[in-house]
């Protein structure tokens, strides 16, 4: 069983939180390679991810906001779905095609797709997001929203996995313990994504 401790300057995001953790992810992915392919550079990021947190990630994962909502995670542990229930993936779909268009819907179709395909098979606790407001990197937050949940995992036995979509944070992760599995385009045309492990430790 996954349990997480409280950690200093953390706490655990609650269902009326959906807009904040949505919305600091969307300004951390705002450069983010992969994203700004994904969504044609359309201002998508923000209602993709608030309506994730509110139907996938706060109901079903572990969210964490942190240092005053200046920086998010959402986690997902072994077992549920990432997938949106099926009124909320109608809405969600119909804003898409609104704010980015036939092409940004297509890209996002795909995408997803092939992430669904690669991930890996064994039981694991998945990172769908971290994201730093721009005024709060460069002071170790990244590590410290980390911690509680990759803590939760060694004491649990569970292994950890993620997409990083930007090469900048590869030492982030690295230091976390997490190694890479494989690089590869989640789409033709898209630039690349590092699917990464991490075993619990002792």
């Amino acid at each position: 069983m996954l349990r997480i401790e409280p950690a200093e300057g953390l706490r655990q995001a609650a269902q009326a939180d959906w807009r904040t953790l949505g919305a600091i992810t969307a300004e951390a992915f705002a450069a983010d390679p992969v994203a700004t392919w994904t969504f044609d550079g359309k201002p998508c990021l923000k209602p993709v991810f608030q309506r994730l947190a509110r139907d996938v990630y706060l109901p079903r994962g572990i969210c964490h906001l942190a240092d005053g909502d200046r920086g998010a995670t959402m986690w997902l542990p072994p077992g549920p779905s990432k997938e949106l229930p099926p009124l909320s993936l109608l809405g969600a779909a119909a804003r898409l095609l609104v704010d980015g268009g036939p092409k940004a819907m297509k890209r996002a179709l795909a995408v997803d797709a092939e992430m669904v395909r690669r991930k890996p098979k064994a039981p694991h606790v998945y990172l769908f997001t971290i994201g730093v407001l721009s005024e709060a990197r460069g002071k170790g937050l990244g590590r410290r929203l980390l911690a509680p949940v990759l803590a939760g995992c060694d004491a649990a036995g569970l292994p950890a996995y993620l997409e990083n979509s930007n090469p900048a944070n590869t030492p982030l992760y690295e230091g976390a313990g997490f190694r890479m599995l494989e690089v590869f385009a989640p789409a033709p045309g898209a630039p690349p994504l590092a699917a990464m492990w991490r075993e619990p430790r002792a």
